[in-house]
């Protein structure tokens, strides 16, 4: 279990995160959300002891993670994928973890086979794609069989293969009654792998809740509909007390159902390419939720016109890797 109590953490006259509570529980995969500059990954590093809270407390387990001795055993994290020495081969370098947490050499093979490295493990890290990075980085997370874990943006840079087990293995670990925690900015994955949200906007929580509460805090069911006739369509169904969100001939309507909707079309001979009915979404109660903590905000555009949350890029292999050293591992 991960305790957050009150922190607050300043650079300055700069305040990166304020008065912060929250847990995250055993059993259940956590997703942490917010916009940029929110101050997760600073939040992150406090959970670790990398950065002293200005006030407040963090505890793992009931003790602060600066006291555990050879904290490998105690909690895993993945950080950041580049913060390894490119010149060492990913063997090596979970062996020097190993080595200094006490941990069996045996280990390390298993993790490895786990995460698909084994047929590269001997080649130098500063050859593997972003992917390939990510993977060495859960193994090193992986490596001391720890009860809790942390995860800062795990999906970048993996296939949609390596996205499909990274989100079973998270599964499992939860399951086995560990404590999982994923900082991402993908809705799409958070929907199909989280449990439970902390979200954060400019260092304060927004909330702590069950994915599926805090997805029915957004914008509610709502009706879209496409039709040449827009401007008439909007005037009739504003008279039946619905209201309107017109982008063009695609319309958003709330207060009648579809069935009414079309009721209403027929009536006046109205032609409809499309009526279909929008249930709530993790990423519309999101960006509505978070719409004043954004740091860096762009020009509104219609939801029509934006581009479908899709997966991650896929991994880039080097020259001198072949196809057949990239089996992936299944999770245990």
């Amino acid at each position: 279990m991960i305790e957050v109590k009150g922190i607050t953490k300043r650079y300055g006259s700069t305040t990166a995160v304020r008065d912060l509570t929250f847990t995250v529980r055993p059993g259940r995969v956590t997703g942490f959300l917010g916009p940029n500059g929110s101050g997760k990954s600073t939040t992150l590093r406090m959970i670790l002891g990398l950065h002293a809270p200005t006030s407040g407390t963090v505890t793992v387990d009931g003790r602060s993670f600066g006291g555990l001795p050879r904290g490998l055993r105690h909690v895993g994290a993945l950080l950041d994928a580049h913060d390894v020495h490119g010149g060492r081969s990913a063997r090596a370098q979970l062996m020097a973890l190993a080595r200094s947490n006490r941990i069996p050499a045996g280990r390390v093979d298993e993790v490895l086979a786990e995460v698909g490295l084994t047929a590269v493990a001997g080649r130098r890290i500063g050859g593997y794609s972003l992917g390939m990075k990510q993977r060495l980085g859960i193994a090193a997370a992986l490596l001391g069989d720890p009860p809790v874990l942390l995860f800062d943006e795990p999906l970048n840079g993996l296939d949609p293969e390596g996205v499909r087990w990274v989100r079973e293995l998270f599964r499992r670990l939860a399951d086995e009654g560990r404590t999982v925690f994923v900082s991402s900015h993908l809705m799409s994955e958070m929907e199909h792998t989280a449990d439970d949200l902390i979200v954060i906007g400019r260092g304060e929580l927004i909330a702590a809740q069950s994915l599926a509460e805090f997805a029915a805090r957004g914008t509610r069911r709502h009706v879209t509909v496409r039709t040449p006739r827009p401007d008439a369509l909007v005037d009739l169904l504003t008279a039946a007390g619905a209201s309107v969100t017109s982008y063009g001939e695609r319309l958003e309507v709330t207060g009648l159902d579809a069935p009414d909707v079309a009721r209403v079309a027929l009536d006046h001979r109205i032609l409809l390419h499309h009526l279909s009915t929008e249930n709530a979404s993790l990423e519309r109660a999101f960006m509505e939720l978070t719409a004043d903590s954004a740091q860096y905000v762009g020009a509104d555009l219609p939801s029509a016109d934006l581009p479908s949350a899709g997966l991650p890029s896929a991994d880039l292999v080097p020259a001198d890797v072949s196809p057949a050293d990239l089996t992936s591992g299944d999770p245990r």
